[in-house]
């Protein structure tokens, strides 16, 4: 008896996947030909077909749209006529693992019973260079698809993948041709009766998120997650007595400690929590946390979903949405509209009575104003600010420099990409350096010169675009009665542990300087739905 053990992400069948598999089945095994052109020789009948399917813990991302139950549906739907056994085993994404499919073997052998594939027992139908995985392993290789690897792989028909590229790139999807021509039936009805083509779509054409579903690429994870958890008390703080029960859904959840500390609090005991965010890696420690019952009560649920390309609650559903320090990130990566659209979303979300609760970084008044910044010199390095000692070495670069030297970095990194340029000038007042420069410039860079750990992705991010008053304007044009409990303040320990001492903020008066108070940092907005 012989297994044929096809491996794949399997978010579409292809009809040639289904005549070839028919073949092999109807006919000996005994002259098929591997991918080296030779005869198998095997005289076995084929015993089952075991589809591992990879990355079956993603789904929502460019790279992996289906979750797992949709694949698993095609696959069902696909071998229902095939007259042998047929086995869906889920396999997790290992990031850039080389033994990739030994850990798919093993997956296998845990999910079904009595099951070990080995070379003498298990032929795999693979097309991609994921092949050479299981022939460094001494499998037989069926390849399906592949016309050639002969420099470069090439093929004889089209990929199930490139048929999902075109799906998402065709508004008229349900006739393309490529589409129509190629698919399978089992996929077509599946493609069709979900709409999965507008969902692909979107998650295709969305310019805020990576091929697996992160707002950045360059994020150190666990400095992230210990913030996350160090600061939710304060956050638990400001936010509780806006809190209204009922649907209670947190946007941007992170590692879920937000909703941990609302789900713990008896007020909401007879509450729904709703914890949204786009990252795999956040979602999947929020799953964890759930499984530990960390939570206070069993109606908590996570989701990965967008919420800057649509809705992530069904219209007038929620009673509180929550967002902390989020919405910076939507102004960053994704823009003015996308921010608009969001704000316009979370007002059609909540019932009428409902309420946002908005936590962020905001911007000072007077953004434009020329100021004058006087930074240390004495804590750090003033040379070589502008050197390029790689990713793993940065932060300890960064922490050496002086507060001035680092504001030359920043003037350097800040938004770059974007095409943003710092405008500033250092000058000479009354014996004393200085840098003029616009106060929201000014803000961005106080906001930011202590995160060198994260350096990268904190100098794609804007702080300061909106002041308060501008926040206000913006919720209101979209319906919202802004509660007058919102203000914008400057963070004590923020202006304790990181400004003072270290900078210093002058502005003009009558020919002299005057030494200004620090601005705000961050905000509280709260917007009712009426």
């Amino acid at each position: 008896m012989t297994h044929l053990l096809i491996p794949g992400r399997h978010h579409l069948l292809t009809s040639f996947q289904s005549t070839y598999i028919g073949d092999l089945l109807r006919n000996s095994l005994e002259h098929a030909l591997d991918v080296q052109g030779q005869p198998l020789g095997i005289h076995d009948r084929v015993e089952d077909i075991i589809f591992a399917v990879t990355s079956a813990n993603h789904s929502n991302t460019r790279r992996n749209p289906l979750p797992l139950y949709l694949r698993a549906m095609q696959i069902g739907a696909f071998t229902a006529g095939m007259h042998v056994r047929s086995l869906v085993v889920d396999v997790n994404d290992l990031p850039n693992n080389p033994d990739f499919a030994r850990y798919t073997l093993r997956q296998v052998e845990h999910r079904i019973e009595g099951l070990i594939l080995k070379p003498e027992n298990t032929v795999v139908v693979c097309s991609t260079p994921v092949m050479e995985l299981y022939e460094r392993l001494g499998f037989r290789i069926l390849p399906a698809e592949l016309k050639s690897r002969n420099g470069e792989y090439t093929y004889k028909t089209p990929l199930p993948w490139e048929i999902v590229e075109a799906i998402a790139s065709d508004p008229n999807w349900r006739t393309n041709p490529l589409f129509l021509k190629n698919a399978h039936p089992a996929s077509q009805r599946i493609w069709k009766d979900y709409n999965l083509g507008d969902k692909v779509s979107v998650l295709f054409h969305d310019r805020m998120v990576g091929d697996d579903g992160d707002l950045t690429e360059t994020r150190d994870y666990t400095e992230y997650v210990r913030a996350l958890d160090e600061t939710v008390e304060l956050k638990w703080k400001d936010t509780s007595p806006f809190v209204r029960p009922g649907r209670i859904g947190d946007i941007g959840c992170g590692v879920g400690s937000w909703t941990m500390k609302a789900s713990h609090d008896a007020r909401f005991r007879e509450s729904d929590f709703y914890g949204i965010d786009i990252s795999a890696r956040l979602f999947e420690i929020c799953e964890q946390r759930r499984s530990n019952r960390d939570f206070g009560s069993d109606y908590v649920f996570f989701s990965r979903r967008n919420a800057v390309m649509g809705t992530v609650f069904t219209p007038n559903s929620m009673n509180t949405i929550h967002t902390g320090s989020l919405t910076h990130e939507i102004e960053s990566y994704g823009g003015r509209l996308q921010l608009e659209q969001f704000i316009q979303r979370r007002f059609d979300e909540l019932v009428h009575g409902g309420v946002w609760i908005n936590r962020d970084v905001v911007g000072p008044e007077n953004k434009d104003q020329i100021v004058y910044m006087q930074l240390s010199m004495d804590d750090g390095r003033n040379t070589d600010w502008d050197k390029n000692p790689g990713s793993d070495k940065l932060p300890d670069y960064l922490k050496g420099l002086s507060t001035h030297a680092r504001f030359l970095r920043f003037a350097r990194d800040f938004r770059h990409d974007e095409g943003y340029h710092v405008q500033f000038e250092v000058v000479k007042r009354d014996g004393a350096q200085y840098i003029q420069l616009r106060l929201q410039d000014a803000c961005e860079f106080m906001s930011k010169k202590e995160y060198v750990d994260n350096w990268e992705s904190e100098m794609h991010e804007t702080f300061c675009f909106w002041d308060i008053q501008e926040w206000k304007a913006a919720l209101e044009s979209r319906g919202f009665h802004v509660l007058p409990e919102s203000h914008a303040y400057a963070n004590p320990w923020v202006v304790a542990n990181r400004y003072e001492g270290k900078a210093a903020l002058f502005r003009e008066h009558q020919g002299t300087l005057q030494r200004m108070e620090f601005p705000v940092t961050n905000m509280l907005l709260i917007g009712e739905k009426l």
